[in-house]
C-alpha cells in the first residue's frame, strides 16, 4: 500500500481530497506544521511527502532539509501558492522531486503518485506487455532470416529489449528473454555454419563486410570524404555497450551511420584485429609476411605489427593519407595521449586502439569483487557506462569533436558470457582459448562444435599438417576432462571470445559527425 504524509497548516480544508485518496486505496497521514512533519518522517516510512511551502512557525523550505536528512530517498513534493522564481529555485536546489501550485486537486496527487512511486511498476507492466507481443515477431523474423543484415537487425532488436527489460522488476519476463536469446543465438550459429566457408571464399551472393574487408569497404570511403577522421577501435566492444555510452555523446556528435560488420573466426584479437589492419585473412598474412605472424602455439606477442599492416594496406590501396597510430594498452596510456594529441589533430586518418574493455573482461574473470559487481550482462553494461563517463576516452572524444573530426567507433570482436561446458581433449600444442581450439589430435563431439578439418578452407594457418580448428557455439566453453569441475566453476559466467555467437560476430560500426 502507498503511504503518504501530507503537511499543510490548512489540512482540515483538504479532507475531501484525503478521503478520495483513501478511497483509491492510499494511506494518508496528516499534520499541520513542520515540527510534527519532521517527527513523523523520522519515525515512519512514507512513499511520498506533500509539503506546504507557506506555514507559520517553520516554513516548508525550512522543514525540507530536516526531512531530507532523515529520508534522503523519499520523494518530497512542494505545494505553494507562489510562483516566484527564487522560491522555486530554492526548493529545487533543496532536492524536491516535484511541485504543485495551489489550489491542488486529488487527481493531481494521483498523477504524482504514479509518476514518482508507481512509475517503475507501470513501466514494468507496459514493457512486459510490449515484449510479449514482440516475442512472436522476433521468432518469425528468425525463421526467414537469410542474410547477415537480417540477422544484424534481429540482434539490434533483442539488444534493445534486453536493455529495456533490465529496468523491469519482472524477473519472469527477463527469463523469457534469456531463453529467446539463447534460441536465436543457436539459429544464428547454424546460419554461420551454413554460410561461413562461402563468405570467406567469395562464393556467396550475400557476403557481409568482414574483418579483412572492413577498411576497404567501409572505413576508407569515410576517410576519403572527411577532412579529418579518427578510427577508434575498442577491443571487446559490443553493441549493447555502444547503446550504453551513446547517450553521453549526443551533445558532441550526430550519428551518421549505426551499422554492423561480421568478425571473422576465430573471434579473437590475434586473428580478427590483424585481419582488419592487414586487409587480409590470417593465412594470407602468414604466407606474405611470415615473420609477422605467430601461431597460437608460438611464444611472443600476437599483435605487434598492426601499424605495419595498416601502412601496407594503405599503400596497396593507393591511399596517401597523413596517418597516426596509437595503441593504448595500459591504464595510464590514455592520459599520456591526451597530453600529446597534436599528431592526431594533424593526421588525415588517425587510428587509436583502446584495450580497456579487454582488460576489464580478463580482470573480471580473475577478481571476485568484479564478478559480484558484474554478475550479468546488464551490470557489465552499467559498469561500462560508469567507466566511460569518467574515462580519458570520453575526454578524447570531446576533444575530437571540438577539432571537427569524423569519428568511427568499432571493434575487432565482441564477447559472450559463457555458461555451458563442452568437453574437449588435446595435446600440449593445443591452443588455450576457451571458445576455439586449434591443434592436432583433438577429441570432441562433432555435434557440439563447428569443426574445420582443413584450415585452408577458411583461410586460416595451420600449426602443423594435421591441425584443425573447432569453434564453440552460443554460450558454450571448452574444458579438458582433467580437473574439469574446478575449471568449470572458475570460468562459468565469465566473458570470453573466439567462437560463434551474435555477441562476438555481429560487431558495431558507428560513424559520428561532430556537431557544428
Amino acid at each position: 500500500m502507498v503511504k503518504i504524509l501530507w503537511v499543510d497548516d490548512e489540512i482540515e480544508l483538504l479532507k475531501p481530497h484525503i478521503m478520495l485518496l483513501e478511497s483509491k486505496g492510499y494511506e494518508v497521514d496528516c499534520c499541520n506544521n513542520g515540527y510534527d512533519a519532521i517527527d513523523m518522517a523520522s519515525s515512519q516510512n512514507y512513499d511520498m511527502i506533500l509539503l506546504d511551502e507557506m506555514m507559520p512557525g517553520m516554513t516548508g523550505l525550512e522543514t525540507l532539509p530536516h526531512i531530507k536528512e532523515q529520508r534522503p530517498l523519499t520523494p518530497v513534493v512542494m505545494v505553494t501558492k507562489s510562483e516566484e522564481e527564487h522560491i522555486m529555485d530554492k526548493a529545487i536546489g533543496s532536492q524536491i522531486s516535484d511541485y504543485l501550485i495551489k489550489p491542488v486537486s486529488a487527481s493531481q496527487i494521483i498523477l504524482l503518485i504514479k509518476k514518482h512511486i508507481l512509475s517503475r511498476q507501470l513501466f514494468t507492466e507496459q514493457v512486459t506487455a510490449d515484449y510479449r507481443e514482440e516475442f512472436g515477431r522476433i521468432t518469425s523474423s528468425v525463421s526467414v532470416a537469410s542474410t547477415f543484415r537480417e540477422w544484424s537487425n534481429i540482434y539490434r532488436r533483442i539488444v534493445g529489449w534486453d536493455i529495456q527489460l533490465s529496468k523491469s522488476s519482472d524477473q519472469s519476463i527477463k527469463e523469457v528473454l534469456s531463453y529467446q536469446l539463447s534460441e536465436v543465438n543457436q539459429e544464428f550459429c547454424r546460419f554461420v555454419c551454413r554460410n561461413y566457408k562461402n563468405w570467406i571464399n567469395g562464393t556467396s551472393d550475400n557476403i557481409p563486410v568482414m574483418s579483412h574487408t572492413l577498411m576497404r569497404k567501409k572505413i576508407f570511403p569515410v576517410v576519403d570524404s572527411s577532412p579529418k577522421t579518427t578510427l577508434l577501435l575498442i577491443d571487446n566492444f559490443r553493441y549493447d555497450q555502444w547503446r550504453m555510452i551513446s547517450s553521453f555523446l549526443g551533445g558532441l556528435f550526430d550519428i551518421e551511420e549505426d551499422d554492423f560488420y561480421c568478425a571473422i573466426l576465430p573471434t579473437a584479437t590475434q586473428y580478427a584485429r590483424n585481419a582488419i589492419f592487414a586487409g587480409l585473412m590470417p593465412l594470407a598474412i602468414d604466407k606474405l609476411m611470415p615473420n609477422k605472424w605467430l601461431n597460437d602455439n608460438e611464444d611472443g606477442g600476437k599483435n605487434q605489427y598492426e601499424e605495419d599492416f595498416l601502412m601496407r594496406q594503405l599503400q596497396q590501396n593507393g591511399k596517401n593519407y597523413r596517418t597516426s597510430f596509437d595503441k593504448l594498452v595500459r591504464p595510464d596510456s590514455g592520459r599520456k595521449l591526451l597530453d600529446n594529441l597534436r599528431h592526431v589533430y594533424d593526421a588525415d586518418f588517425s587510428v587509436i586502439v583502446y584495450n580497456f574493455l579487454d582488460i576489464l573482461s580478463h580482470a573480471r574473470t580473475e577478481t571476485d569483487i568484479l564478478r559480484e559487481l558484474t554478475e550479468d550482462d546488464a551490470s557489465f553494461r552499467s559498469l561500462t557506462a560508469s567507466w566511460f563517463e569518467h574515462s580519458e576516452l570520453f575526454t578524447l572524444l570531446k576533444r575530437l569533436s571540438e577539432h571537427g573530426h569524423t569519428v568511427i567507433i568499432t571493434s575487432d570482436h565482441g564477447t559472450v558470457r559463457v555458461n555451458n561446458p563442452v568437453r574437449v581433449q588435446g595435446d600440449r600444442e593445443t591452443s588455450q582459448n576457451l571458445r576455439y581450439k586449434t591443434g592436432r589430435n583433438l577429441a570432441y563431439n562433432a555435434r557440439e562444435v563447428f569443426e574445420i578439418q582443413r584450415p585452408e578452407d577458411v583461410q586460416l594457418p595451420s600449426i602443423n599438417l594435421s591441425s584443425c580448428y573447432i569453434f564453440a557455439y552460443n554460450h558454450d566453453f571448452m574444458v579438458y576432462p582433467t580437473d574439469a569441475n574446478r575449471f568449470i566453476r572458475y570460468y562459468k559466467d565469465t566473458f570470453q571470445h573466439g567462437g560463434i555467437s551474435m555477441e562476438e560476430m555481429i560487431v558495431p560500426y558507428i560513424v559520428l559527425q561532430p556537431k557544428r
